[in-house]
């Protein structure tokens, strides 16, 4: 199949009219950025048909095994959350024109400061289509434009799902070039992270060496959506009944996405009880384990099969798949300083009755997101009242977590005068 229909030799022209376009999806109201938000979700449920069909296209060029091919599948079910993902943001409140700060000056200067669009955003992203709408979602609610480079494995939904959104964007008289999807040729793409004329934000979201890339080679400011390697620390005084069922939660519930658990961290003093409570739920998954030499041992003799020793690699490993590494450890400090050594600061969860070692935990690890007794796998921005997520922010400026609706804005100073000047 030729995936690209166009011959550009620049995406320059396509970003300028993004560009222009921007001031129309500003000037919306309130409403009417409802609006669109409640009909896009029901046109995306009225063509749930024909969007898997056209996914099917995209299923077709990629290994089942592929820790990605899960990322890339869309359901009736998911697409149906989407939708309710859409009206979800849709009932949150517009964050743009909050008024941050006022105040009068001794010389009768009036300052306020308020929260307005960035303006355009750019997403770059790699196999997974329920971006496109979350992110239109998003950056519509927030008044903001927004360039959408997906991935070439899933050329045929993201090309359907936008030809779906510019549908609904012309019912309302609204600009189609304010949700642009771009090319899939990488050629493009370091056009676009040098486009500082047209773009305000760069969000890349995918694996490692695309967050890397795009750190080292834009001009345009950008916000990390990291990797995540997320630890689960079974301490000593653990309910093990719930922690059993906590640890394979967070494994298997989903294993292609960032927030499931990668490496369980287990109390020496409960490892010969605890682990063998593991093997029914990760054999039914079939989850392959590699584990260090004291959770190999007792693994092993307890019967389990999926079981290789680990190395140094498998520790600060994002598996992406039914796939997690065990280490035994002996007590809080050195899981403490194992998740120093290896955590991407995506989400660490502890499992304790003690109190005093749960705030611990909670204060000193470096981490987006911290737990205690609870899976990783809440870590997302419609499990946190924020309605869809653009991804999980893991750096620490302006935005860190789930990067939602209410980061999608910057501040405005507006100053009002009656003829003040200053020598």
């Amino acid at each position: 199949m030729q995936l690209e229909t166009i011959e550009l030799t620049s995406i320059v022209p396509i970003l300028a009219k993004t560009h222009a376009a921007s001031a129309e999806i500003r000037r919306l109201s309130d409403q009417q950025k409802k609006d669109i938000l409640y009909r896009l979700a029901e046109v995306l449920v009225a063509n749930t048909t024909q969007i898997i069909a056209e996914n099917a296209k995209d299923l077709l060029r990629m290994d089942p095994a592929d820790p990605k091919y899960d990322r890339l599948m869309l359901t009736k079910k998911r697409i149906a959350d989407l939708a309710e993902s859409m009206k979800d943001v849709a009932n949150l409140n517009d964050p743009t024109g909050e008024l941050l700060l006022s105040k009068e000056l001794q010389n009768g200067l009036k300052i306020k400061k308020i929260a307005v669009p960035m303006g355009v955003v750019g997403v770059i992203f790699e196999s997974r289509p329920n971006v496109t709408v979350d992110v239109t979602a998003l950056c519509i609610r927030s008044g903001n434009a927004v360039v959408l480079r997906g991935g070439s494995d899933a050329f045929d939904t993201n090309t359907y799902l936008v030809s779906l959104i510019h549908d609904v964007l012309r019912e309302f008289g609204v600009n189609t070039d304010a949700i642009t999807l771009l090319p899939t040729d990488r050629a493009f793409v370091k056009e676009l992270l040098t486009a500082t004329r047209f773009v305000d934000l760069i969000i890349p979201r995918g694996s490692e060496s695309l967050i890397q890339f795009v750190r080292q080679n834009s001009l345009v400011p950008t916000i990390e959506t990291g990797a995540g390697v997320c630890h689960t620390y079974v301490e000593k005084t653990a309910d093990l009944a719930k922690a059993t069922e906590i640890v394979v939660n967070a494994k298997v519930s989903r294993p292609s996405v960032c927030n499931s658990l990668d490496t369980v961290l287990v109390d020496e003093a409960i490892a010969e009880t605890f682990l063998p409570s593991l093997i029914e739920g990760f054999n039914k998954w079939n989850v392959e384990v590699f584990a260090d030499n004291t959770a190999y041992e007792i693994l092993a003799e307890a019967g389990f099969k999926s079981l290789q020793k680990a190395t140094e690699a498998d520790f600060g490993r994002e598996f992406l798949d039914y796939k997690c590494s065990i280490k035994v450890v002996s007590g809080l400090e050195e899981a403490l300083d194992h998740i120093s050594k290896y955590s991407s600061r995506h989400s660490e969860a502890i499992l304790s009755k003690d109190t005093d070692l749960c705030k611990r935990f909670v204060q000193e690890v470096d981490a987006a997101a911290v737990y205690t007794n609870a899976s990783t796998r809440f870590t997302d921005g419609g499990q946190f009242g924020l309605g869809a997520e653009i991804g999980i922010s893991t750096q620490k400026l302006h935005a860190r977590g789930p990067f939602a609706l209410e980061k999608l804005v910057t501040e405005k100073w507006i100053v009002e005068g009656d003829g003040q000047v200053r020598w």
